[in-house]
């Protein structure tokens, strides 16, 4: 369906004077439904002045009335009095205006950490910059590397979250189609990598092992009995009586140290 003159600046219009809802506005604007609650919040267009799409004569009272009544309708374009042209496809980069550029490096922070999928072409037509510039951000190399904040590119009006999403959905499929490639190219070399279960699985009779925290074990002698003869061998009372004579005993020579 054709979109109406100035989109964002009806959507605004219908957001502030209508009882429409969001996806019926956004279908008619041709914009995303969370672009339409973001405007109903006051986070996008907060500069813009709605514009009456009934006075430029590209809605009726009636056509709102019906879709009003019923949450399911769309919204029609009024039959136009003359040709309007359909709009060419932008080609090149994107215009930022003085006012934005100063937060573009903030959209870019947001646009790599959330969306790393996304090459440095299709965040440069996004935003409206250049790779050096990208690149300065992702290895945080920019001078003002310090004041940036992540800022979300269609709250900053740089983009629209259908253009947003486009260049996800592209970005995901170039992803898939490079994990696909790298599969066959690994298949194809017989690098297919194992079962978990079958790279740590233990063959064979796994050998005793002692824990390395318990107590090392020391062999224990049994004690052996003690004969007289070894404590008391050095002792006079165990060499000969002299010609039978009876010797008295001291107790130092019993107890010899």
């Amino acid at each position: 369906m054709t979109a109406p003159l100035m989109p964002k600046a009806t959507a605004v219009w219908l957001v502030d004077n209508t009882a429409l809802t969001f996806d019926q506005i956004a279908l008619f604007c041709g914009l995303h439904p969370l672009e339409v609650k973001g405007i109903a919040n006051g986070d996008i267009a907060a500069g813009i002045k709605g514009m009456d799409p009934i006075s430029n004569g590209q809605l009726t009272r009636d056509e709102i009335e019906r879709c009003q009544n019923d949450a399911t309708a769309e919204l029609q374009l009024a039959d136009a009095k003359r040709d309007i042209p359909a709009p060419k496809p932008r080609k090149g980069s994107r215009y930022t205006p003085l006012s934005k550029r100063q937060e573009r490096p903030d959209a870019i922070a947001w646009l790599v950490r959330n969306h790393p999928e996304l090459n440095d072409a299709e965040i440069g037509r996004l935003v409206g910059t250049t790779k050096p510039t990208i690149q300065s951000i992702r290895d945080r190399s920019h001078w003002n590397m310090a004041n940036i904040t992540p800022l979300d590119p269609v709250t900053l009006g740089m983009c629209s979250q259908i253009e947003l999403d486009e260049y996800v959905a592209k970005a995901a499929k170039r992803e898939e189609r490079r994990q696909k490639r790298l599969a066959r190219e690994a298949a194809k070399n017989g690098e297919v990598l194992k079962d978990a279960t079958e790279t740590t699985a233990v063959t064979g009779d796994a050998p005793d092992m002692t824990p390395m925290d318990a107590p090392l074990e020391t062999p224990t002698q049994a004690p052996q009995p003690i004969d007289d003869s070894q404590v008391f061998s050095d002792s006079p009372s165990s060499a000969p009586a002299d010609d039978g004579a009876d010797t008295l005993l001291r107790p130092e020579d019993v107890f010899k140290s």
